[in-house]
């Protein structure tokens, strides 16, 4: 357990450090509601629920600034490529999984949001009426809906099964936000005003009601419901960060892609060759493809094989789904135009495999592939003998690799090389009894990738002089 949490050190501080800020967020905003005079005769209506309401929308607020935060791939690969700090840039690699906690912040924060409100208008006001006659009825159940629609989309059985579900749906994160955007202008939730508050003694006014507009000190109180500044300051904040990104693709997509060479192996594989002027690579990275002539909206993910070194940039990949099949048919056919648009280089966690001394490269299946520009780098790099390398060994195991992939991706030789599952135990004690500091990149499936992680975390020394490997996976 110790191991874990120095090896994953960095992770578990911005964990807490999202859960400390949510949760004083929280209590910040609970206790303004429930102490504030302005909100005295709101509570008197409303109850303890109105703090519940509030804080929660708080956190939903926060949570919402965050979400895209992890997706913006361009912001996510200027950081990782300008920072010198590996640490930070391991912690970048994890931007998915940040993701997906801080959307089940805002579906907790959502539910709370919703539930507590009802507690108290359902016992006084018609509800049905009041959801489809006002602003915020209407749009919180856009919302609502928006939301549900994305986040069982999300789930990975719809993801690998129906990506185009996954990937359209995701696109209501507009209406979503536009939506919460349109939602606090109704301003349901008013306080008394300042003004008010100064010729009103609320201390005494809310034990006399039969004294209001009797008394000097208790005239009817005025109430204003608050500016949605916080919610328009957010809206302004992810569209500049959402059209800034879709600018950086939108130049990208104009730049002409050249295919050079298709080739299709037995397997089910196609290998793709491109050029792209001024396009610039480091290994491991992954690029997004879009074929406008089989959508012109879908761009999937692609490992880079080839190596900076060559004239060329290459992909392979594995046709197993309904865009990639439709791709196939699309570059193997004479009668259609042959055109794709690109999006990239984006980091990943396979580009720092130079950045250690020592690295273990472990594949399963296709995830062979970031490996493939790696292996081709090295390769160019041990023929140039001006070139210096920090890396002084690695370790490539490859496990039910490419079925029919008959290429080596070093020798260039037409054979078939099967390497069997190695005994992890005694791999990861030998090489943590010659080597102080390993780098461990993996890419394959999740049930290969739990058991590696923890033979990292079993052979790595709880003393950070000692024994360390780190532990860096590839999601594909």
């Amino acid at each position: 357990m110790r191991c874990w949490i120095f090896s994953e050190s960095l992770s578990v501080l911005v964990l807490l450090v999202w859960l400390g800020l949510n949760i004083y967020l929280f209590i910040d905003t609970f206790h303004w509601y429930e102490e504030d005079d302005a909100y005295l005769y709101t509570r008197v209506m409303l109850g303890s629920t109105l703090a519940w309401a509030r804080a929660s929308a708080t956190c939903l607020n926060f949570n919402c600034m965050l979400i895209l935060l992890p997706v913006s791939r361009n912001l996510i690969s200027f950081i990782r490529g300008t920072s010198i700090v590996r640490a930070l840039r391991r912690q970048l690699d994890k931007n998915l999984t940040f993701h997906k906690i801080v959307a089940y912040g805002i579906a907790v924060n959502a539910s709370k949001f919703s539930i507590f409100p009802d507690l108290s208008f359902n016992c006084c006001l018609n509800t049905t009426t009041q959801i489809l006659t006002t602003i915020a009825g209407v749009t919180g159940v856009i919302i609502t809906v928006a939301f549900i629609l994305i986040m069982t989309s999300s789930t990975e059985i719809i993801r690998r099964s129906f990506y185009e579900v996954f990937w359209y749906t995701h696109h209501l994160f507009m209406v979503f936000f536009i939506g919460l955007v349109i939602h606090g202008t109704g301003r349901l939730i008013r306080g008394q005003t300042l003004q008010s508050l100064l010729l009103h003694n609320v201390t005494y006014c809310k034990d006399h009601y039969s004294e209001w507009e009797k008394a000097t000190q208790c005239p009817s109180p005025l109430f204003s419901g608050s500016e949605p500044v916080v919610r328009m300051k957010l809206m302004s904040f992810l569209c500049i960060l959402y059209i800034g990104e879709k600018i950086v693709r939108f130049w990208r997509f104009q730049q002409e892609v050249v295919i050079t060479k298709v080739v299709t192996h037995s397997s089910e594989v196609l290998e793709l060759h491109m050029k792209k002027c001024g396009f610039k690579m480091e290994p491991g990275q992954y690029i997004f493809l879009q074929c406008p002539s089989v959508s012109q909206l879908e761009w999937h993910p692609f490992t880079l094989t080839s190596a900076p070194e060559e004239e060329f940039f290459s992909v392979h990949i594995r046709v197993v789904g309904d865009w990639t099949g439709a791709l196939n048919l699309c570059l193997t056919s004479f009668s259609k135009q042959k055109s794709l648009a690109v999006d990239g280089p984006f980091g990943a966690a396979t580009t720092d495999v130079f950045h250690y001394r020592v690295s273990v490269c472990i594949a399963a299946g296709i995830g062979v592939t970031p490996f493939a520009s790696i292996l081709k780098s090295m390769w160019f790099k041990c023929c140039n003998p001006n070139t210096e390398l920090t890396l002084e060994k690695v370790g490539k195991f490859v496990y039910n690799s490419f079925k029919k992939f008959t290429m080596d991706v070093i020798t260039g030789l037409r054979q078939k090389t099967f390497y069997g599952r190695p005994n992890w135990d005694t791999e990861f004690r030998q090489i943590a009894e010659n080597h102080p500091s390993i780098g461990v990149f993996f890419c394959g499936p999740k049930a290969l990738s739990k058991i590696l992680q923890k033979r990292c975390n079993l052979y790595s020394s709880a003393d950070p002089r000692g024994v360390q490997f780190h532990y860096n996976k590839e999601s594909f």
